[in-house]
């Protein structure tokens, strides 16, 4: 069973939306401030978290970061504030996606299960027998290995969290072709609608301070390449 941590201060939200979930199949735990949030997050063991941005103790964008220090769970950032300053600092921070609350229980599932779709991706695929064939794709100083998806750069081993993983695999599919904002939205994040491009060029800048500043370039007006040279 998929195992959720949600982090909320807000005790009727926490309750309401973890018995939601619960309802969808997940098991839930929960904790009702940033600092327990970090407790609990690395005791590992959950499949994605799910964090607010308000938090005593510790709020959510620093709990972010602290969590991407040693881990790359997949993280939903729940934002009370549709102006786009949480939602920025939060994807910076790390976060994968967001929702803003009040939380539209139907988007929320949606978002949940496509982040760990991307996580499923994001895991190399058990073999039995012969190892299934895979390629070494490389760009410059880039290499994928696309079988046991590691990523290294000048032969250093980049961790990647599963989204910008799914975003470089998506991008190392179709080389030197640029790739419009909608068209990621939709293949890596797997909206069915039109989303917030933020979310993607936040990924995009994290990528690149991983993959290279260099490897990713931008299309004014249209989108992102991956460079072959």
């Amino acid at each position: 069973m998929t195992f959720l941590l949600l982090v909320e201060d807000d005790a009727v939200i926490r309750a309401s939306v973890s018995l939601a979930l619960e309802r969808y199949g997940y098991r839930m735990a929960t904790a009702a401030d940033g600092l327990s949030g970090l407790e609990a997050a690395q005791a590992g063991g959950h499949d994605l978290l799910l964090l607010d941005v308000m938090l005593p103790g510790l709020d959510g964008i620093s709990l972010c970061r602290r969590i991407r220090e040693t881990s790359q769970v997949p993280i939903l950032m729940m934002s009370a504030r549709g102006d786009g300053l949480d939602i920025v600092a939060g994807l910076e921070g790390g976060a994968d996606d967001y929702v803003v609350k009040p939380v539209d229980l139907p988007v929320l599932v949606a978002r949940i299960r496509s982040l760990l779709r991307r996580a499923t991706i994001a895991q190399p695929q058990p073999t039995t027998g012969q190892a299934a064939a895979s390629a070494v794709l490389t760009f410059g100083e880039l290499s994928i290995d696309t079988g046991s998806l590691e990523v290294r750069r000048a032969g250093q081993r980049i961790e990647l969290s599963p989204t910008e993983l799914r975003l470089l695999l998506e991008f190392a599919a179709h080389p030197g072709i640029v790739l419009e904002r909608a068209t990621l939205l939709r293949t890596v994040w797997d909206y069915g609608w039109d989303g917030d491009s933020r979310v993607v060029d936040l990924c995009v800048q994290r990528l690149r301070k991983k993959v290279g500043a260099e490897r990713i370039e931008t299309v004014r007006g249209f989108g992102y390449k991956l460079s072959v040279t």
